[in-house]
């Protein structure tokens, strides 16, 4: 899809969004959440592309949540907090990238998974100054020094998130286009190849591990404003497992697929669970399984597919 298709279709699917949480109120935080979840997959796509997938990403998205929730108490803006929360997220990708940077493929997804069940245990046992699995309740933040309240909150926070949604879609569209998005590409195939042209390797997939924290910092952010409550479930192993299950639903090769993969499995999920409680995990795992088998470039693959075929026709 080219680049103008896929702006338009960017903007149809922001509408759509914003038509479907103003005809069903309800449907205001599964969509917050969604986009949320779809930035912190942007994340993942970038890993994706250098043939590495972190299990353990959720980290970054607690880091972020329980960020908002230690200052939210001394400082309640809304749009200051977010970008604290994101650096803050960033800095420990940073931190930790410098270490993983070392390890490829199952090692480093390996790596990953397990440096985010220690933070989850450390957030689970240090009851003291986390709660431990109760969680800390966060105070109502105000946008530009305004309460909110009921559904003026909930469009104030899923404006923030689409409008993240839209700027960080374009910002990984360019950054994939910029030479140091096309070199995560050799990291898959031979990174040896980098390395003899003066690239290093280690420091392209660096600049992509940070940038997927901030990603997935400002996503751990959205959701924390959103439920306003922030449990070590946020950094669980299942956690960071349900974004790379999404990137695949979307299309791993897409920035628009991690939006529509988020928004499908959220909703998915949502209409299983109130009506198959049971069997709902079932029903992912068979959606996901069926994409695997019969559509291996996504939702977004599909679509892709169909429009071709009509331009053919």
């Amino acid at each position: 899809m080219n680049a103008r298709l896929e702006i338009l279709a960017g903007i149809l699917g922001a509408a759509v969004l914003v038509l479907l949480a103003y005809a069903a109120p309800w449907l205001r935080f599964v969509l917050t959440i969604a986009l949320a979840k779809g930035i912190m997959v942007l994340g993942i796509l970038l890993l994706l592309r250098a043939g590495q997938v972190s299990f353990g990403h959720a980290m970054y998205v607690a880091i972020a949540a329980y960020s908002v929730a230690f200052i939210a108490p001394h400082m309640r803006e809304a749009l200051l907090l977010l970008p604290l929360a994101a650096v803050i997220s960033a800095a420990a990708g940073l931190l930790i990238g410098l270490f993983v940077m070392r390890y490829r493929e199952i090692f480093f997804g390996m790596l990953n998974l397990a440096l985010s069940m220690v933070f989850y245990s450390l957030l689970e046992k240090l009851y003291t100054v986390t709660h431990g699995t109760d969680g800390i309740r966060l105070p109502v933040p105000t946008f530009l020094g305004r309460e909110l309240a009921g559904a003026s909150y909930e469009w104030a926070v899923f404006a923030l998130a689409l409008v993240l949604a839209a700027c960080f879609a374009v910002v990984v569209r360019i950054y994939l286009a910029a030479p140091l998005g096309q070199a995560l590409a050799g990291i898959k195939t031979r990174e040896a190849r980098l390395e003899f042209m003066g690239v290093p390797g280690r420091f392209v997939l660096l600049a992509a591990y940070v940038l997927s924290a901030l990603m997935a910092g400002c996503g751990g952010t959205i959701i924390a404003l959103t439920s306003r409550h922030v449990t070590p479930a946020l950094a669980y192993w299942t956690a960071s497992g349900e974004l790379v299950f999404i990137a695949i639903l979307g299309g791993a090769g897409s920035v628009l697929g991690a939006f529509l993969g988020a928004v499908v499995y959220e909703l998915t999920r949502v209409y299983a669970a109130a009506n198959l409680a049971d069997a709902w995990q079932l029903i992912l795992g068979s959606v996901l399984l069926l994409v695997i088998l019969f559509a291996p470039g996504g939702l977004f693959g599909i679509a892709q597919g169909l429009l071709r075929r009509r331009k053919a026709a």
